[in-house]
């Protein structure tokens, strides 16, 4: 008898301590919706450290590893994470592309060249190609945190009512939220900024931005005189304008392009490097690029 007590006791032990489900994510935006709709439940992980390029990161051992045991993943796609795929087709356990969900608001870098000719991309984004930065439309994030609770659902039966209290207080803040940040940045439109990287689109157009350029200037490699001149041309011609880096580089030739010009350098970061993996991070990782864009633009 004591001992059937001490095998059930155990067992309800393990159970316990199974309970939280192992949710991995590539990128910490990804990280931060899963966040708020396991809140209580669970911390989710995220597989890239700070810093790192989804486009051109290589998997450690350890990585490896984490991928292989995480009983739920979640990814953007091929489109930016292109080191996942093959890492990925041994999994047993459920990974999703977000990508691939049905109801995205889904956009594709286009065909475009400016007035003068200037190739409007950086060398990541072919024109064409999906733009994977689909995280910075708050109703892909609702898309995306709905099957999250989907999933933990199906994985943990038990906490099914905390998630779906969790994806309703999130998306109920994210509504709030999106009307003050239309409000904020509602008298910014049309004013003129560039950036370094073409990640913003689904922001801009969630709240009436537009760059008016994008300057692909590699890290590596230092771009001619004459492309230089050429840059420098079009910040003088906009007139007062911003223009915008990501963390947690700036280009070496950011300063030498605006010297003498009426722009003003800052940053934005789509990945929310420095933001606190809570319930609500994801909205805070909004709020910062609102505030990035609003501050800088307001000021010109």
């Amino acid at each position: 008898m004591f001992r059937s007590l001490c095998v059930l006791l155990f067992c309800a032990l393990t159970a316990t301590a199974q309970a939280e489900v192992r949710l991995l994510t590539s990128i910490k935006p990804l990280q931060l919706i899963a966040a708020a709709v396991q809140d209580g439940a669970g911390t989710p992980d995220v597989l890239l450290p700070p810093g790192a390029s989804p486009h051109h990161y290589a998997l450690r051992p350890s990585d490896v590893r984490r991928v292989a045991e995480a009983d739920l993943l979640y990814w953007i796609g091929p489109d930016m994470e292109g080191f996942l795929p093959r890492v990925l087709s041994g999994r047993r356990a459920p990974s999703v592309a977000v990508q691939e969900l049905p109801g995205l608001h889904l956009r594709h870098f286009a065909e475009h060249h400016d007035e003068e000719g200037h190739d409007d991309h950086d060398h990541d984004h072919r024109p064409g190609s999906l733009d994977a930065h689909l995280w910075l439309l708050p109703a892909n994030a609702r898309v995306i945190a709905a099957k999250m609770v989907a999933d933990l659902i199906a994985a943990d039966p038990a906490g099914a009512e905390r998630y779906q209290a969790n994806l309703a207080a999130f998306e109920t803040r994210l509504e709030a939220l999106d009307a003050r940040l239309k409000q904020r940045l509602a008298r910014q439109a049309g004013k003129p900024y560039f950036v370094f990287h073409e990640a913003f689109d689904y922001f801009e157009a969630a709240y009436g931005l537009k760059h008016a350029g994008v300057f692909s200037v590699g890290q590596e490699v230092q771009p001619g005189a004459r492309h230089v001149a050429e840059l420098r041309a079009r910040l003088q011609k906009a007139g007062p304008s911003c223009l915008f880096s990501e963390p947690p580089l700036r280009p070496r030739l950011a300063e030498t392009l605006t010297a003498g010009l009426p722009v003003r350098l800052a940053e934005l970061d789509a990945l929310g490097s420095d933001v606190k993996v809570d319930a609500r991070g994801y909205e805070r990782l909004l709020e910062n690029l609102a505030e990035g864009l609003g501050g800088c633009l307001e000021a010109l």
